[in-house]
């Protein structure tokens, strides 16, 4: 880890913005954006979500935020600058380079600080050069008899000896973290029509199956859209995501599960009235659909497109809704449309009435994983245990 990443981590999430982070430190914006990744790749903890196209610090970022604070504060301190200019982008200083001039300072010397940090001489003294290159002031003076500190290095030890301190709490937390996820496997998955719909059946299957099978690593399964699952598992949150999409990353592999029916569901007396016209249907009744993160909106965005032109879909009342139990009691008690797998409503208790939309439009379910022998095994595990017997009838892989 290195103070620039934990300056601009902490600016992203006061800023609540990468772009605003990165005018407000002076860094682009691909920077901004690399750093917030490194800094979670290292921690293993997610720290904000997108909400309506913001940045929102999750609550594991705000229980950090108090020691990010105080790692801005000791980084900020050791950039000095006279008062009233704006301070330079913060240097990318490794916490390793801080630790060994904590270790050089303390011995008094390069060779008794390399065996006490197990570096080389000639390593060290380039680092310690480096290290008073990127502060822009002198720390140590050589001698024949050692080394001493400036002044400026003597109120850089506090200040070093702070930041290490503070990673170590938030690494501590960690690495408690990973030991305890060390061996729990983590799937994710798109969120279930209800409790006798396809995917609530599978994930139920799944979880009483790896219990019975792999008693001593635990399974921890997770609900959300299905680009939130992409990114889970770009990041590793996740181990193996099930998707409501037909394609995904070719960074993955996966293997196609299911392709379902869609069907437009609403009162059985909105199509009292229109009977099958879908056009009269769409454009008198508003339609509640998942956010853009889900391939289920992507199939009724799909279906409003070919149905209805410019001019009546500028006409459309639609509502965005992140949750499925909301949507049905939306189509079910408040008049509202929505776009949902068939077989999946059908066996809802008081069902909506529904109407298939065509054979263009389906649900397709797939199963994602990263490109490695040990998640392809798992994953094809966790595929037995989805399915029992159905899983002979599955497509190919995809690559």
């Amino acid at each position: 880890m290195d103070i620039a990443t934990l300056a601009l981590v902490h600016a992203i999430l006061e800023e609540r913005g990468i772009r605003r982070a990165a005018v407000a430190s002076g860094r682009p914006v691909a920077s901004v954006s690399a750093a917030l990744k490194r800094f979670e790749a290292a921690i293993a903890v997610p720290l904000v979500r997108r909400e309506r196209g913001n940045l929102v610090p999750t609550l594991e970022a705000q229980s950090r935020m108090a020691d990010l604070a105080s790692a801005n504060q000791a980084i900020q301190s050791l950039q000095p600058h006279p008062s009233g200019e704006n301070p330079d982008p913060t240097p990318s200083i490794s916490l390793i380079a801080l630790e060994r001039f904590v270790t050089v300072a303390r011995s008094g010397s390069i060779r008794s600080a390399s065996k006490i940090s197990g570096a080389g001489q000639p390593q060290l003294t380039r680092q310690m050069n480096n290290l008073e290159r990127d502060l822009g002031y002198e720390l140590l003076i050589r001698s024949p008899s050692g080394i001493a500190c400036t002044p400026e290095g003597l109120a850089v030890i506090p200040i070093a000896e702070n930041l290490l301190d503070i990673w170590r709490r938030l690494s501590r937390a960690s690495n408690d973290r990973f030991r305890r996820a060390a061996a729990t496997w983590r799937f994710g998955s798109v969120m279930p029509l209800g409790p006798e719909s396809e995917i609530a059946r599978m994930l139920a299957a799944l979880t009483a199956e790896w219990h019975r099978a792999r008693p001593r690593q635990p399974l921890f399964v997770s609900s959300t859209t299905a680009d939130e699952l992409i990114s889970g598992l770009k990041n590793r949150r996740f181990d193996v995501v099930l998707l409501d999409l037909e394609t995904f990353p070719s960074e993955f592999e996966g293997r196609l599960i299911s392709r379902t029916p869609l069907a437009l569901a609403g009162h059985p007396s909105l199509f009292a009235r229109h009977g099958d016209d879908m056009r009269g249907v769409l454009q008198s009744n508003p339609i509640a659909v998942p956010s853009l993160k889900s391939g289920l909106r992507q199939q009724a965005t799909h279906f409003i497109e070919a149905t209805l032109n410019e001019q009546e879909r500028s006409r459309l009342t639609l509502t965005e809704v992140d949750s499925i139990p909301v949507i049905l009691n939306l189509v079910m008690d408040h008049g509202y449309l929505s776009v949902l797998p068939e077989s999946s409503a059908a066996r809802v208790r008081n069902a909506p009435a529904m109407r298939r939309l065509g054979a263009d439009y389906m649900q397709s379910l797939s199963l994602a994983w990263q490109k490695n022998a040990l998640s392809r095994q798992v994953a094809e595990s966790m595929l037995g245990m989805m399915l029992g017997d159905q899983k002979l009838g599955l497509a190919p892989a995809l690559d």
